[in-house]
C-alpha cells in the first residue's frame, strides 16, 4: 500500500515592512526545515549569503553544521536548539499554526510563517511551488526593515542624488518595489531542485 503524503500551503510574511512583501507556497510536508529554508530564499530572492534560524513552539533549529554557529550556541539562552537539516516540517506544524523564519542575524529578517493548510494526497510533490505573493524581496544587505525603509525612500524621493544614484548601482541599475515575478521565482525553485537543493 502506497504511503500518503502531507502538502502544506505556508503564507509567509515579511515582518515590519509596509506594505507588505508576502509569498504563498505550498510544500511537500517531508521536506526538512533546511530544505525549507531553500525554498524561502527563491521566493524572496535571497541569495543564501547569511545564516538562518527557525523558531517553532519554543524550539530554535539552526545551521548545526555550519562554525559559526557553532561558536555562538554557549551565549544562547535555555532555548533547545536542534538542527535544521534533521527536522521534518511535516513533524513540527499543524494548520493555523504560526511560527517564524530568521535570516541574516545582522539585518534580521523576521519572516512570519502560517500553515493555512495541511492536506494529504496520495502522491509526493518532490518540489515546491509559489502560488502567489506581492512586492520584490528588499536587496541583500540592505540593513533590515529600516534600512530598506531609507533606500526606499531615497530612490523614490530623492532619485537625483548621489546616494540614490549609488543605491541603484548597487542593485544593478534599478529596482521596483511593487514587482514580483512568480515565474522566475518558480523556475529557481524547479532549478535548485533539478541540481539537488545545492546539496547543503
Amino acid at each position: 500500500m502506497a504511503k500518503s503524503c502531507k502538502i502544506i500551503t505556508l503564507h509567509v510574511q515579511i515582518d515590519d515592512i509596509k506594505p507588505p512583501v508576502w509569498r504563498r507556497i505550498v510544500v511537500d510536508g517531508d521536506i526538512s526545515l533546511r530544505l525549507l529554508h531553500h525554498v524561502l530564499q527563491a521566493a524572496f530572492s535571497w541569495t543564501d549569503s547569511h545564516l538562518h534560524e527557525f523558531t517553532i513552539d519554543g524550539t530554535s533549529y539552526q545551521m548545526l553544521d555550519n562554525e559559526n554557529v557553532l561558536e555562538f550556541l554557549d551565549e544562547m539562552s535555555d532555548t533547545p536548539i536542534l538542527d535544521d537539516r534533521k527536522t521534518k516540517l511535516q513533524r513540527v506544524v499543524q494548520p493555523g499554526q504560526k511560527f517564524v523564519y530568521t535570516y541574516d542575524c545582522g539585518d534580521s529578517w523576521r519572516h512570519i510563517v502560517k500553515v493555512e493548510s495541511v492536506e494529504t494526497r496520495a502522491e509526493p510533490m518532490y518540489s515546491a511551488t509559489i502560488l502567489d505573493g506581492k512586492r520584490a524581496g528588499p536587496p541583500e544587505d540592505v540593513g533590515g526593515p529600516g534600512g530598506y525603509a531609507d533606500f526606499l525612500d531615497t530612490i523614490k524621493n530623492h532619485r537625483d542624488s548621489e546616494e540614490a544614484q549609488d543605491y541603484l548601482t548597487w542593485v544593478g541599475g534599478d529596482f521596483n518595489p511593487e514587482t514580483f515575478d512568480r515565474r522566475t521565482a518558480n523556475n529557481t525553485l524547479a532549478r535548485m531542485a533539478w541540481n539537488g537543493w545545492g546539496k547543503k
